[in-house]
């Protein structure tokens, strides 16, 4: 009996079946009753010339196999498609780069959940929240979306503040440290401020941690002339930029296994955030282009040095 759900996921041609046979450990002739095919027509296709399909079938192949070891399999279809379709100079077909990946086995890490890590103090008034799951700007360093999760290491928990722009997705500011605090937080708004210098009405949006708003973080704010947003007490959605950013460095950051140490996390985090995720890495909210490139584009665009 043909297995339909068996049929619709390898979606093959003939030139595919030895590859399946070879990855499923099975028989020529148990595929070929799965995806619906007579053996004999695998044999008669088998026999025949390769096709000008077949030929750039197998050069679109090592394309995706390379572009998918590059980016260390964090790339599944949408954005191999952009990839591929800018080394060619030309468009591929979407559902064909999900067809070949499919075929050839290559599929992206999944998502890993995580907790949260933020605890609000009663005594401190939160703002308001300006945002209202607006997770864009018309301009970079408009607004910068932040947040604190934990991460595993060998030698215990260590904790990651970050500040992302949501109108590029670049990360602005980053820390880590073996303790969540206000502390923490400031060190990644200072090294945000050092590398964008951005100008009065910033709006900073964040949860209600107490980290946020403890007084000395949040003096800074108003020295600077920045702007406080923050979500409503419990409600992660109202900082969702910011939970898939945790998320995505979770799952493509952390790739490789668990950091020894802080200081191996910190070089670990420093290779995955300022050599691929601001400069090579595709986001889907800002056209499938790297964080530097629409900054890049902004200012371009804008006559801005």
């Amino acid at each position: 009996m043909r297995n339909p759900a068996f049929r619709q996921k390898v979606d093959v041609v003939a030139a595919d079946i030895d590859l399946i046979v070879s990855q499923a450990e099975s028989s020529i002739a148990h595929v070929c009753r799965q995806i619906g095919w007579a053996r004999s027509n695998y044999y008669e296709r088998k026999s025949r010339p390769p096709s000008s399909r077949d030929i750039d079938n197998a050069k679109l192949d090592v394309e995706l196999k390379a572009a998918f070891v590059e980016h260390r399999a964090r790339y599944g279809a949408p954005r191999l498609y952009h990839e591929i379709a800018e080394r060619r100079g030309k468009r591929v077909g979407r559902h064909r780069i999900a067809r070949r990946l499919r075929a050839l086995g290559l599929r992206a890490s999944l998502p890993k959940r995580f907790r949260r890590t933020s605890q609000s103090n009663p005594e401190h008034k939160p703002a308001e929240n300006l945002v209202q799951r607006e997770f864009t700007a018309q301009a970079p360093d408009t607004t910068w979306s932040g947040d604190i999760t934990y991460i595993w290491t060998a030698s215990g928990w260590a904790y990651l503040a970050l500040l992302m722009d949501l109108c590029t997705r670049m990360i602005v500011g980053w820390a880590v440290s073996s303790t969540c605090d206000e502390a923490l937080a400031r060190e990644a708004l200072e090294n945000a401020i050092a590398r964008r210098r951005p100008g009065a009405g910033l709006v900073i949006h964040t949860d209600r941690g107490a980290t946020y708003t403890a007084k000395a973080y949040r003096q800074r704010l108003k020295d600077m002339k920045f702007v406080e947003s923050m979500s409503r007490k419990g409600d992660c959605l109202d900082n969702a930029a910011s939970e898939s950013l945790n998320g995505t460095i979770k799952r493509e950051g952390l790739d490789s296994g668990t950091p020894r140490n802080l200081e191996h996390l910190r070089t670990i985090l420093f290779e995955y955030i300022e050599t691929y995720y601001n400069r090579k890495r595709r986001h889907s909210s800002i056209g499938y282009i790297s964080p530097c490139t629409k900054d890049f584009e902004f200012r371009n665009k804008c006559g801005i040095k």
